[in-house]
């Protein structure tokens, strides 16, 4: 009697601890899906667009670099360990730099995209990217180059009748280090001395509308 009475209290215990699993679960999944803020976007800066100008650029970290294995959906895992890794024309400080077939210049504050091909839409060395993260709770600027071999895409389209462009690019970025330094992270993102982050390429992916515009000449030290 003792013993069944036990293996019953147990049995409840577990079911109680299961619901109250699921029930955290169902909350977390609440939270990270409630629309997001808006306050960044009030009274943003946008320079260099123009109405019908848009652009859209998301950085996707590898899986093993992201919370459990990156099985959390990534507006959950934005709420809870960080924010998404994205910007666009309504980002502060918003502003397109050049718009052509082999170039693509995009930037907001604390960001800065060059894409560069060889024809074709082939990516070329001079492409990177710049931009703002923050790893084991440090804040960086980081600047990440696609590999020697280039892995990607920029694609791009003439509207009808017009100068504009709308195109979409993929590039995986392969080499990333500290912009202000040079030097490469690894023990402070986790990693042992000489393991570079990340562990593999980050998948660099976005979209854009805007009129073919002429290269602007780029600050000292920009590359």
């Amino acid at each position: 009697m003792i013993l069944s009475g036990m293996k019953k209290s147990i049995k409840k215990s577990l079911i109680g601890i299961g619901l109250l699993l699921v029930a955290s679960l169902v909350g977390l999944v609440w939270l990270g899906f409630r629309p997001e803020d808006q306050d960044e976007l009030v009274g943003a800066d946008v320079s260099g667009t123009s109405r019908g100008t848009s652009f859209e650029v998301s950085v996707e970290r590898p899986r093993m670099d992201r919370p459990f294995g990156g099985i959390l959906p990534t507006s959950l895992e934005a709420k809870f360990f960080g924010g998404e890794l994205k910007f666009s024309h309504a980002s502060r400080g918003a502003r397109i730099g050049s718009v052509g077939r082999d170039r693509l210049n995009l930037s907001a504050d604390g960001w800065d995209l060059l894409i560069e091909t060889e024809g074709n839409g082939v990516i070329a060395a001079g492409t990177r990217l710049v931009f703002p993260m923050e790893i084991a709770e440090v804040q960086y600027s980081l600047r990440c180059r696609p590999a020697d071999r280039a892995s990607g895409y920029l694609r791009t389209n003439t509207r009808a009748g017009s100068d504009v462009l709308d195109g979409t690019f993929l590039v995986e970025l392969a080499h990333c280090e500290n912009a202000e330094t040079g030097k490469i992270l690894d023990t402070e993102a986790g990693g042992n001395p000489g393991q570079a982050w990340p562990s593999s390429p980050l998948t660099l992916r976005g979209r854009f509308v805007a009129p073919i515009t002429r290269p602007s000449p780029e600050p000292n030290g920009a590359r």
